[in-house]
């Protein structure tokens, strides 16, 4: 940046930490890892400006206070405005700096694609070499046909940290699909502590999540989206400790699929079996099963033995090889059966077995849940 541009810069920022309530000060201040805590406490606002560009240089500033305004959030004409020409700039400089460095690869790139156009012109094709890229790209068994999702290169995904074990400083966010409930644990001083698992997502995977702290289980919402800054990797656990820092965020696009295995996460999954092996267990067992729908009733309101009110449920029927059992699903789990239909094969996961004389059916429980299963014909 020239003398010009960083000085036009330190006044656009002293202009933006000036127009920040005392609350949005101090969540900025969590966000910026690289200026020591000392110099936040002591420093004045006025000061914070020298403070943040000597610690993050002047291109790095205008990056990460472009970010922090987004998660503040600031998204208003009076941050956004004072932001936008210098957020442009940086833009333009980094892509006038790629194209310089690809400039001496593409010619060659462009004499190639020529060259071969000329080739088929001519119709010298070997069979091997015909295929189109075009009708490659709409097959959705060909491996270019998968839509590659982009992450904003200032932070990471779940799918970066599982498969490369990304350790870095960037922040990830999720989406919190389920949460357990809460749970303890003794320290070696026999010291009881809370902790409590989450199934979270983004874009590109699920993965479940061990927050520790008691205090942190209403903070962290079922449905909410949230940015982590500082979590920890254990194998495929993410870890939310005293350090981590979250925040609300706006929602990202995660797929249902998704969602249902970040809540199968926080679940431990009963094993899937036959209907017939189910003839043969004792009653409350909890078991698995798939196979094909083939009738739903109506919902229903029933009297229970034990209760003087009446219960909302509805009835479903599911037929694998082996043979056909009766599911029912009360309450709440009724939702689950909203988008199935007779005809559509599914696995029904943690139900619990019930018998009426001789006859075996399956009752939902707080952990069911219901997916859909897609067959492919050979």
């Amino acid at each position: 940046m020239s003398e010009k541009s960083i000085t036009g810069w330190k006044r656009a920022l002293t202009k933006i930490l000036e127009d920040l309530s005392e609350e949005q000060y101090q969540k900025m201040l969590e966000f910026l890892d690289k200026i020591p805590k000392s110099v936040k406490r002591c420093s004045l606002r006025e000061h914070m400006t020298q403070s943040i560009i000597e610690h993050y240089g002047e291109e790095g500033s205008i990056s990460e206070i472009s970010k922090i305004m987004e998660e503040i959030p600031r998204r208003d004409h009076a941050i956004q405005d004072l932001l936008r020409p210098f957020v442009e700039k940086l833009e333009e400089d980094k892509k006038g700096e790629k194209n310089k460095r690809n400039g001496a690869c593409s010619k060659p790139e462009k004499k190639r694609r020529r060259s071969s156009a000329g080739f088929q012109k001519n119709n010298v094709v070997n069979d091997s070499d015909s295929s189109d890229d075009e009708s490659q790209n709409d097959d959705p068994e060909h491996p270019q046909s998968d839509k590659k999702i982009e992450i904003p290169s200032w932070r990471t995904s779940i799918k970066n940290r599982k498969n490369s074990g990304d350790t870095d400083e960037k922040p990830i966010i999720v989406k919190v699909v389920q949460k357990s409930g809460l749970r303890t644990y003794e320290t070696k001083t026999k010291e009881r502590k809370f902790f409590f698992y989450m199934g979270v997502a983004d874009e590109t995977d699920c993965i479940k999540v061990m927050v520790y702290g008691k205090e942190q289980f209403k903070n962290l919402e079922e449905g909410r989206t949230y940015l982590f800054r500082k979590v920890l990797m254990e194998k495929e656990v993410m870890k939310v400790t005293k350090k981590t820092i979250f925040s609300k965020t706006k929602e990202t696009g995660v797929s249902k699929d998704l969602e249902l295995q970040a809540q199968m996460l926080v679940y431990n999954q009963s094993p899937v079996c036959s209907i017939t092996k189910i003839q043969f267990f004792d009653e409350i067992t909890s078991v698995s099963v798939e196979g094909t729908v083939t009738e739903i009733t109506s919902v229903e309101q029933v009297k229970l033995k034990r209760k003087r009110t009446k219960e909302k449920r509805i009835r479903f029927q599911l037929k694998d090889k082996t043979g056909s059992i009766w599911i029912t699903l009360w309450r709440k789990d009724m939702e689950q059966l909203k988008e199935t239909s007779v005809g559509d094969f599914v696995k029904v996961i943690n139900v619990k077995t019930s018998r009426y004389h001789e006859t075996v059916y399956l009752n939902s429980t707080d952990f069911t849940r219901i997916c859909k299963v897609l067959v492919i014909v050979l």
